[in-house]
């Protein structure tokens, strides 16, 4: 159950999250627009994680074929965290993000103007609870952090009662950045605003190192479980 708890927690890191918050503080009816995300998010990610925990994983062909994947299935997610802590390590997603800035930028004309919000920025700015409740639901695809918590607590073999609560609990956590501005706004919404972006500020400093050492570590603990599964 640790394992999810800290999974919940690497999910809840989510640069792209706290950004659309950002921008839907600062229009009109934010608190519309933050009950929209939120819903579509909570609409995409507890339906998949109910389907992969309860229907794929009840049925008879994953029931026969569960002691031969599991282990297997925490080496490949420890090794995928393990690339992400290095491709983070090593700044490649911020090389790529700075080729793909400059091809941008190449576009417009003689190259100036500043790079100007993003199509996801653009969107939550008209102030649509309707565009809001289709970006959450699209950008809460499950990560690989929320899959290895669902292969996780498939391993613990509770009932289904107890599945879903888990499940549940997880969203919760992974979508506290959410939450936490969207229960602040109502009690105190300029403070809330503030502290947003001093909050933004810290994770642009911090985030990184965070995801880095994070990353690494669930890494190496699934890969360590997923061979000593195979010793077992």
């Amino acid at each position: 159950m640790g394992n999810i708890f800290l999974l919940a927690l690497v999910s809840a890191a989510n640069p792209t999250l706290l950004a659309a918050v950002t921008v839907m503080l600062f229009v009109p009816n934010p608190k519309r627009l933050l009950l929209g995300y939120l819903a579509g998010a909570l609409l995409t990610s507890l339906t998949i994680g109910f389907v992969i925990v309860l229907v794929i994983h009840d049925s008879s062909a994953t029931s026969t074929a569960k002691n031969a994947l599991s282990p297997s299935l925490d080496i490949a997610f420890g090794l995928i965290l393990l690339l992400v802590a290095y491709v983070l390590r090593g700044g490649h997603d911020q090389r790529l993000k700075e080729r793909r800035r400059q091809r941008k930028l190449a576009k417009r004309d003689g190259g100036s103007g500043g790079e100007g919000p993003s199509q996801v920025e653009t969107l939550l700015g008209r102030g649509s609870v309707r565009v809001t409740f289709a970006l959450g639901a699209v950008l809460s695809l499950p990560s690989v952090s929320y899959l290895a918590a669902l292969h996780n607590l498939q391993e613990l073999g509770y009932g289904a009662g107890a599945e879903i609560l888990v499940i549940v609990g997880f969203n919760l956590v992974m979508l506290i950045l959410l939450e936490v501005p969207l229960l602040g706004y109502f009690v105190a919404p300029e403070r809330t605003v503030v502290e947003v972006q001093r909050f933004r500020v810290w994770l642009t400093r911090s985030g990184r190192s965070m995801a880095i050492y994070g990353a690494g570590v669930l890494g190496l603990l699934l890969i360590g479980r997923g061979l000593i599964g195979y010793l077992t």
